[in-house]
C-alpha cells in the first residue's frame, strides 16, 4: 500500500517543526554541497530559523563572490529587460506620449543627480537611494576590479625590468672575465726596450736608470692581438 501525499502546510506542534527543520536543513545543505561538487557548480545557501539563526553553505567560491555575481547578473537581467521594454512601448508612442516619456527620464536623470527632490515622497527617496546604492555598488566592484588589474600589470612590469637587469649584468660580467688585460707598467725613473729575437737589448738605456725589457714573445703577442 503507497504512501498518501503529504499536504505542504505550517506544523503547529512546535517540537515537531523544530525536528522537521534540523532534519531538512542538513539534507539541504547536503544536497548543495553534492550538485556543486557532481556538477561544478556555484551553489550558495542561507537559511534562517525562526529564531533567527543562520546556517549557511557555499561552494568553492566565497559566499561573498556569489552574491555579487547574483547581484551583478540580476542588475543586467533587470537594465536589459527594462530596456528591450521601453524601447518597444517607443515603437508604438506617438509624439506627445514620446515627448512626455523623455521628460520623464529627464527628470529622473536630475533626481540621480540629487536635484528637484522636493516633490518626491518618502517611498520614491528610498526607492531612489536603492537605486544609487545598487549603482554604488557596481561602480565600486568595477573599479576595485580595475585596481587588482592595474597593480598586477605593474607588478608584471617591475619583474621583467628586473630580469633584463639581471641578464645585462651577467652578460657584462661574463664578457669581462672573458676579455684579457694587458699592462705594461711604466716606472717614472726607468726606460722600456724592447728585446730582440736573439734576446739582446736593441737601445741602451740612460746612464744611471734601470731599464725594464719586454721579451719578444710577449711583444708578438701585444702585436697580433
Amino acid at each position: 500500500m503507497g504512501r498518501g501525499r503529504v499536504t505542504l502546510k505550517r506544523i503547529e506542534n512546535k517540537i515537531n517543526r523544530q525536528v522537521t527543520f534540523s532534519k531538512r536543513r542538513a539534507g539541504l545543505l547536503k544536497k548543495s554541497h553534492e550538485i556543486s561538487v557532481l556538477c561544478d557548480a556555484d551553489v550558495a545557501l542561507i537559511v534562517f530559523s525562526t529564531k533567527g539563526k543562520l546556517a549557511e553553505y557555499a561552494s568553492n567560491s566565497s559566499m561573498e563572490r556569489i552574491l555579487e555575481r547574483y547581484e551583478k547578473q540580476s542588475y543586467a537581467e533587470m537594465q536589459h529587460t527594462s530596456t528591450n521594454n521601453e524601447s518597444q512601448e517607443i515603437l508604438t508612442l506617438d509624439p506627445g506620449k514620446l515627448k512626455a516619456r523623455i521628460e520623464l527620464l529627464q527628470k529622473r536623470e536630475r533626481h540621480l543627480m540629487g536635484e528637484e527632490l522636493d516633490s518626491l515622497n518618502l517611498k520614491e527617496i528610498q526607492s531612489l537611494e536603492q537605486q544609487i546604492d545598487t549603482g554604488l555598488k557596481h561602480i565600486r566592484l568595477r573599479k576595485n576590479q580595475l585596481m587588482v588589474e592595474t597593480v598586477s600589470q605593474l607588478q608584471k612590469k617591475i619583474k621583467d625590468k628586473e630580469k633584463e637587469v639581471t641578464q645585462h649584468e651577467l652578460v657584462h660580467q661574463t664578457h669581462e672575465m672573458m676579455t684579457p688585460s694587458y699592462h705594461v707598467g711604466m716606472l717614472s725613473n726607468c726606460d722600456t726596450f724592447l728585446a730582440g729575437d736573439d734576446g739582446e737589448v736593441e737601445e741602451n738605456p740612460r746612464e744611471g736608470q734601470p731599464a725594464t725589457v719586454i721579451p719578444s714573445w710577449m711583444v708578438k703577442l701585444m702585436t697580433n692581438k
